[in-house]
């Protein structure tokens, strides 16, 4: 069955895209923990991140850390977080977490945001990619 993350590459649902590139894509988190929690995933829908192939995943892990730095530029947080659980959404992801505590990372609070805020969000993060 494909992924809602797929459907997302597809275009087939709406996303705050921040950064993409021919093998995978960065994104707002819809139902963030903090202002600009991002997730970056493979186009390549495989479940299990340890699963990637070693390319895939080592492609993953730098694009993630292009994007944690235009991240961290563009939101203010003592650091990015990196957190990969995988239980939610049957797609290898890795999560990008703007963090002011350790309870950032809890999945436990989480931000509202409306749309325009999330798309001026977007664009300001955008604005300091080097991808």
């Amino acid at each position: 069955m494909t992924s809602i993350f797929t459907k997302i590459i597809k275009g087939e649902i709406p996303c705050y895209k921040i950064a993409e590139t021919e093998d995978f894509l960065a994104f707002l988190d819809i139902n963030p923990n903090a202002k600009g929690h991002t997730l970056c995933i493979p186009k390549k829908e495989v479940d299990k991140l340890f699963d990637l192939d070693e390319e895939t995943y080592n492609g993953l892990m730098s694009f993630s850390r292009q994007v944690a730095l235009g991240l961290e530029k563009a939101v203010s947080c003592n650091r990015i977080g990196v957190s990969v659980i995988g239980l939610e959404v049957p797609h290898a992801h890795v999560h990008l977490i703007p963090l002011q505590s350790m309870e950032d990372v809890r999945f436990i609070k989480k931000e509202k945001m409306p749309p325009e805020e999330f798309q001026e969000l977007a664009e300001a993060i955008r604005s300091h990619l080097e991808i």
